[in-house]
Parts: C-alpha cells; structure tokens; sequence
C-alpha cells in the first residue's frame, strides 16, 4: 500500500516534467514503464521484462514478490526519484544516485530490530 500511495507522487513528477503534452497516451505510457524500470534497476537490480525472463513460473510482477525491507525502500526511491526529476537530472544520473541510496537504506534497514515486527 505504501509505495501505492508514494506511486502518485513519482508519476505527478513525470506527468509534469518528462511527459510533454503533445505525445500520445501510447508514448507517455512508455515514460511510464522506463521510470517504473529505473526504481527496478537501481533496487533490484534487473527490469521488470528481465525478472519475468528469469522467472516465467512465478505470476503477477517483481515487487508482488519484494519483502518488507524492498518495499520500504522502493516508497523512498518513488519519492527521491520524483525529487530527481523536478531537479532535471538525467536518467543515467538518477540511477546512479539512486542505486546508492538503495544500498544504504537496505543496509540500514536491515539493521534495524523493529522491521522484523512489520513482517
């Protein structure tokens, strides 16, 4: 439910900063897809078409089967991404920065006694 609700924030970041508004719904919803697979790249480490490749018995997508840690850390990433945004800083950009960011809070959460307590 959390990185539901971070979700809107990151695509308002899109809409109003990468999407221009002459381009169809069709091309916008491939800006869509590329942003969702960077939050992807930069926390799991492959796109969504390449976990489905690597994984054709399982259903539903990659973050049906994220733990709780995954999931938290990806409602931060929506938020920072959508910060990176606005701040116009390339995509390759952004998937650096995000990357490490992703490392640290794993390593932070993981760290942390009182996650155990949400799973």
């Amino acid at each position: 439910m959390l990185t539901k609700i971070n979700y809107r924030i990151h695509t308002d970041a899109i809409s109003e900063h990468l999407i221009p508004p002459q381009i169809s719904q069709d091309a916008a919803n491939i800006i869509f897809a590329t942003e969702a697979d960077l939050l992807n790249k930069a926390l799991f480490g492959v796109t969504a078409k390449e976990w489905c490749k690597n994984n054709p018995k399982l259903e539903g997508n990659l973050r049906d089967y994220a733990d709780v840690t995954q999931l938290i850390c990806l409602a931060n990433l929506e938020s920072l991404n959508a910060e990176l945004i606005s701040q116009k800083l390339t995509q390759s950009q952004r998937l650096l920065k995000l990357n490490e960011v992703a490392i640290i809070q794993l390593q932070s959460l993981l760290r942390d006694s009182s996650l155990k307590k949400l799973k």
